[in-house]
Order: structure tokens, then C-alpha cells, then sequence
């Protein structure tokens, strides 16, 4: 297997600092005097500019070493933490992004438009503008820390730094920055030819320098590897020795400063630190796609292998089949898991959306997060990220009224948005809530009538009404913005959602606001499923969906032809004749089923001629030819090799709703 390419990792790697700098920038908002979240933004612009530089990316080392100058500023108090400063290392923060991905790219003009409105936001609007980017960052400015003192900085890399990333020759470059600086490599532990491993590090270091900076700038120069390494950090006083030093309390760490007689418990202490940091390993998501495929593919073989077992009279076999059906079933669990993630990873990109919109509207917003740690398909998680920006957007554009508005109307100036999570059964369900003015159903049913989207006058159900927002091409805005008004973004939420083979709920109250819910089924994959049969052929209705099951003998069949109606607990609830639907040509059996689906608060009847039981169920896409064929999701391969397709739940409970529309209107 090939190693993995050094710059690939250090891109993936500088995307998390960005993201960690961003949640840390967007807490810094709610309390600009957080000691903790101004050191965490400063640890994560100082490691993500000294491995830019390691890596080559210059440019970035350099842009970024001015936002890192800005926040070391604010760390030793000599400014203050201001909103401004906060959103201008924000946008810088976007900047940086672009520099990671295109280094070689013009960015010059950007850089110096981001590092004016740095300045003044560090320094006020009459100082001078900065000098232009260079193509490395800048030494330090010296800071008087009370006359020339001499240092004797004794340090070692863990084994693996260099695999990891960290030069040593940048460290040792920081270090004669700070002042005049003899280096001494120490090679007592370098082993013998015959056993050295070329890519570990093996070397230490004995410096001795002379600066008039403080103890807290050396500290500094180690601050994104100190956890891992031994260090030594001991002022020379004259001719008397320093005491063995004690351990340095850093913002970023604790540092572990001995004395070389304690060096061999620091070294376990190390290994120990570096096993469980091995025990999480990055893994590509095409891998674990891939993986997954297999693990489908077994349990379409262990289902083969189950009903030839149940034919045989051979007992070892049935008894293979069982310990192979149970140690299958096992790893498809396992595999299920390694999928999942928490939507704390989709949640997390919303707080800088919700900041950058209540900047750019005037209204003040607050966003509620709950529920993150449900945990989600990836590939649910990735193709839901889109859809919940547009109704983010929406709820704050459409529903949150200004400050004004809102306290004329009794309520607190700041809206609230609310994003929630929460799993029941094979589901789980996102609710974007927000507590503003609520959908005008007027000006809805206005613009679908002037559309052509319903007839003047046509008679709508409350939910019917609402969901007529998801229409392409609908907006009730007044003008085009930036925001909304084209009518594209709430179609593109009802077509991902529904790709996700989920369902989209609204509840409104005027003056009170909006509740949107989707449901989405929790995997993508493998899922449980009722297999039944109608006419010939077999076909798979989700699980999740299924609520109950009924016989309908063939009297009662014929007695509610014309009506499609079954009584379910003082309640009518319409349902479909699959047999008719499929046009399958073939005779009902004499004591045929209804499947009671559901999604949320609509329920549909499905007539088959036999349930058949649960299956575990592979889902395999439709192919393109198939892509018009809206009442299948797709299909999966049954333990005798047939195909059965699986049914598309959210399109049979409308077809089912319309046509009790239609019977109720004839009626």
C-alpha cells in the first residue's frame, strides 16, 4: 500500500485547524474576555502558520503570522478583544482557505484589502497601513523584558515527529530569531546502523541562548508540540546552576520540563501518550464506501447460503449457515457504525452562517444547537448540508423581524434559531425552528394562484398549503436578494430530501413562527425491511415506515371497491391495490394483507396478497433507465438471487392522499 502524500494530509489537517480557529473565533463573540478561547485561537493560527511553512505553503505561513501577531497581542494584553477584531480574522480565516487551496494563485490585492482591515481593527482607523505580504512571515518584534538573560533550552522530539510533520529546523530557526543562539545536537541515543529506523527521530538538542525576550517566547516557539516531547527550559544565573526546573503551565499545555535523571519516566509517560493517540486512525471515505459495498454483498451471499441450508437435511450445514448469518450480521452492525457521525459535524458550520446573516441583515439571532450528538450516515450528513443552508437562510430572511418589529410585537429583540436532532426508530429527525413571524398564508396561496401552481379557490389542506413553498420557482419575497427571491433554494431542499428517500413536515403559527422537520432514514445502505408479495413478484417496504397490518378477506375487498377506505380505530385511512397499481394481471388470494405506512401524521393502506416476514435489506441504486420510475427507491437481491424492488414510501402515501382527495371531492 502506498504511503499517503504529505501535502494531502497537512491540507486535511489545516482544514480542521481552520475549523477549530472558526468555532473558537465564533465562541470568542459570545465573551470577548475568554482567556481559554483567545489562547485556543492563538494556538491554532501559530500551528497552522509553522506547518504551512514546513510544507512549503509560504504565502499562508506569511497572512497567517499577521492574524497570529493580532491575537498575541490581545493574549499578553496589550489590546483588547473587539467584534471587529473577531470578524476581521474571520474573513481572514476564509482567506486562508483559499490560500490552502490555490498557493499558487493571485491573492495579493485580498491579502493586503484583509491585513488593512486587520489593522484598523487592531490598532484603530488613523494608524498606518501594514507593509504588504512577504513570502515568509516576519521575525517577532523584540519585546524589552528587562536586559540580556542567557537560556539553556534542552529538548527531544517524540519518535514519530517526523512522520508527522514537525520539522526541527524550523523550531531551531525560531529560536536564533529570538536572539544570539549556539545549537549542540545531541546523538547519545542514535542507534546502530544495523537497527536505525531512518524515519524516526532520533536526535536531541542542547541550545544556549542568549535574549532579551521572556521565558514566555521560548515556551512559545514549542507551543504546537510541547504535549509530546521532553523539554528542558533553565535560566543560567551566573556561575550557580539553575535548580531542576519545574513544570511550565503554558494557555496551550503543560509542559513537561525535567531533569535528565527523570528523563526515562517522561519517556514512558510519552509512549503511553503516543499509543493512545494511535488509537484513532484517519481512514478515507472511499474506503469505508468501499467496505460497505462488501459488507452488503455479504449478506446478499449469507441470505443465499440461509435458504439453501433451511432445503438441505444436512445439520452441519444449517449449523455453518447460523454461526455465519450471526458473525455477518455482526460485522454489517459494525460496519453500520463506523459510518455514522454525529450531526455536531453538520450543526457546527451553521454558527458562522448565523453570524455572517445577522451582520449582514441588522437583525440579532441567536443560534441553539441540540441533539448533536445523534449520530447519522455520513453520506446522509454530507448531502444534508445544502438543504439545511437554504432553510437556515430562509427562517432568518423570511421569519426573524427586526429588532424593531419584534419588540413592538412583545417579544425580546433577539430571534432565536433553533437546530435540533433526535432518532426515533430507523429515523432521525432535524428540526429548524425559529420563533419569528410565522408563514403568511395569504401571500402563499397569492403568488401559487398568480403562478398557476392551484387554481383560484381550490380547496387545500393546512399542510397541503404550506408545502406549496417547496414548489420550484416559489417566493413570497418582495424583491431579489442576496437571500432569497428566486425561488430555487426550498425546491432544492424537498428534492435532496426526498433523494434521501425522507419526508419534509411544517407546522406554523402566525406570530409565533416555523417549525420544518425532516425525517430521514438513518442509513443509506442496509436497512430493515418487510418483504411481501403481491401477484408474482416480491417487493420490500421499509420498516421504519410500517405502522401495523391487517387482513382484508376477499368479501371485504369487493365491498369497499369504489371506496378505498379502511376503518382504523374510528378513523379512515385510504389505501392503494398494489395489484392494480403494478398491473400485475393476476388474481387477488383469498386472504390478502394490508400494510399500514406512515410519515409523520399521513397514513396510507397498501393491499398485498402476502406478507412474507423482515428482511435485511441491501439497497442497490436504479439504474439510469429507471430514474423516471418514481414509485421505487430501488431494488436489492433476494437469497434466491431474484430482485426485489423496494418501495418509495413518501410517493405511495401521496399518490394515496390524492386520491382521497379526488373520493372526497366526488363525494
Amino acid at each position: 500500500m502506498s504511503n499517503p502524500d504529505p501535502i494531502s494530509v497537512f491540507r486535511t489537517e489545516a482544514a480542521e485547524l481552520l475549523e477549530q480557529i472558526e468555532s473558537g473565533l465564533l465562541d470568542l463573540t459570545r465573551s470577548l474576555d475568554d482567556r481559554d478561547q483567545i489562547d485556543a485561537v492563538f494556538r491554532g493560527l501559530h500551528t497552522l502558520k509553522g506547518s504551512g511553512a514546513m510544507f512549503g505553503f509560504d504565502a499562508l505561513a506569511a497572512f497567517t503570522h499577521h492574524c497570529e501577531t493580532a491575537f498575541d497581542r490581545v493574549r499578553k494584553g496589550d489590546v483588547p478583544a473587539t467584534h471587529e477584531l473577531v470578524s476581521a480574522v474571520l474573513s481572514a480565516q476564509d482567506h486562508m482557505r483559499a490560500l490552502l487551496e490555490t498557493p499558487n494563485g493571485d491573492h495579493d490585492a485580498m491579502s493586503t484589502s484583509l491585513l488593512d482591515n486587520l489593522h484598523r481593527a487592531v490598532n484603530g482607523a488613523g494608524s498606518p497601513a501594514p507593509v504588504a505580504v512577504a513570502a515568509t512571515a516576519a521575525a517577532p518584534v523584540k519585546e524589552d523584558a528587562g536586559g540580556m538573560r542567557e537560556w539553556r533550552i534542552r529538548f527531544r522530539l517524540p519518535a514519530n515527529a517526523m512522520a508527522n510533520g514537525t520539522n526541527p529546523l524550523g523550531l531551531l530557526d525560531e529560536m536564533r530569531d529570538l536572539g544570539d543562539c549556539k545549537i549542540v545536537a545531541d546523538i547519545s541515543q542514535v542507534p546502530d546502523l544495523a537497527t536505525l529506523e531512518p524515519r524516526d527521530m532520533h536526535l536531541g538538542w542542547d541550545v544556549a541562548l542568549k535574549t532579551d525576550r521572556p521565558r514566555a517566547d521560548i515556551e512559545d516557539v514549542f507551543i504546537f508540540v510541547m504535549d509530546d516531547m521532553e523539554l528542558e527550559i533553565a535560566e543560567i544565573a551566573g556561575e550557580k546552576p539553575a535548580a531542576a526546573p519545574k513544570p511550565v503551565e503554558t494557555p496551550a499545555a503543560k509542559a513537561v520540563v525535567v531533569a535528565e535523571r527523570e528523563a526515562p519516566a517522561i519517556q514512558a509517560a510519552n509512549d503511553s501518550k503516543q499509543n493512545k493517540s494511535a488509537e484513532n486512525v484517519r481512514v478515507p471515505a472511499e474506503r469505508l464506501d468501499e467496505m460497505m459495498d462488501r459488507v452488503g454483498e455479504l449478506v446478499i451471499a449469507q441470505s443465499r447460503l440461509t435458504q439453501l441450508a433451511g432445503t438441505a437435511a444436512d445439520l452441519g450445514l444449517r449449523s455453518v449457515s447460523e454461526e455465519i448469518e450471526r458473525l455477518s450480521g455482526e460485522l454489517r452492525d459494525t460496519m453500520m457504525v463506523l459510518r455514522m457521525m454525529p450531526v455536531a459535524s453538520l450543526f457546527s458550520r451553521f454558527r458562522r452562517l448565523v453570524h455572517d446573516l445577522s451582520r449582514e441583515t441588522g437583525k440579532e439571532i441567536e443560534l441553539i444547537t441540540e441533539g448533536e450528538t445523534t449520530e447519522v450516515d455520513k453520506t446522509v450528513i454530507d448531502r444534508l448540508a445544502d438543504p439545511l443552508v437554504h432553510l437556515v437562510r430562509n427562517s432568518i430572511d423570511h421569519g426573524l423581524e427586526k429588532p424593531e418589529e419584534r419588540l413592538a410585537a412583545g417579544k425580546e429583540a433577539k430571534g432565536q434559531v433553533i437546530l435540533s436532532a433526535h432518532q426515533t426508530g430507523g429515523e432521525v429527525i432535524i428540526t429548524i425552528k425559529d420563533d419569528g413571524r410565522g408563514i403568511n398564508r395569504e401571500r402563499v396561496r397569492a403568488k401559487a394562484e398568480s403562478s398557476g401552481i392551484i387554481q383560484p379557490g381550490a380547496t387545500l389542506t393546512d399542510q397541503d398549503l404550506l408545502q406549496l413553498i417547496f414548489q420550484p420557482g416559489f417566493s413570497t419575497a418582495q424583491a431579489v436578494t442576496n437571500l432569497s427571491g428566486r425561488g430555487v433554494g426550498m425546491d432544492v431542499v424537498k428534492k435532496t430530501v426526498e433523494a434521501l428517500r425522507g419526508t419534509i413536515d411544517i407546522v406554523s403559527k402566525p406570530g409565533e413562527g416555523s417549525t420544518v422537520s425532516l425525517r430521514i432514514p438513518l442509513t443509506l445502505a442496509i436497512i430493515e425491511g418487510l418483504l411481501v408479495r403481491v401477484g408474482q413478484g416480491c417487493y420490500v417496504i421499509p420498516l421504519s415506515a410500517v405502522e401495523e397490518c391487517l387482513e382484508l378477506s376477499l368479501e371485504d375487498d369487493l365491498r369497499s371497491r369504489g371506496r378505498s377506505f379502511i376503518s382504523l380505530r374510528d378513523s379512515l385511512v385510504p389505501f392503494l391495490r398494489l395489484r392494480e397499481l403494478f398491473r400485475t394481471g393476476t388474481e387477488p388470494d383469498q386472504h390478502q394483507k394490508v400494510v399500514v405506512i406512515s410519515t409523520g401524521s399521513e397514513r396510507v393502506g397498501l393491499v398485498v396478497d402476502q406478507i412474507i416476514g423482515d428482511h435485511q435489506t441491501v439497497i442497490k441504486s436504479m439504474s439510469k433507465l429507471h430514474h423516471d420510475v418514481v414509485t421505487f427507491s430501488g431494488a436489492t437481491i433476494l437469497g434466491d438471487g431474484s430482485v426485489a424492488l423496494i418501495l418509495d414510501v413518501t410517493h405511495l402515501i401521496a399518490v394515496g392522499q390524492h386520491q382521497e382527495a379526488q373520493l372526497r371531492a366526488a363525494g
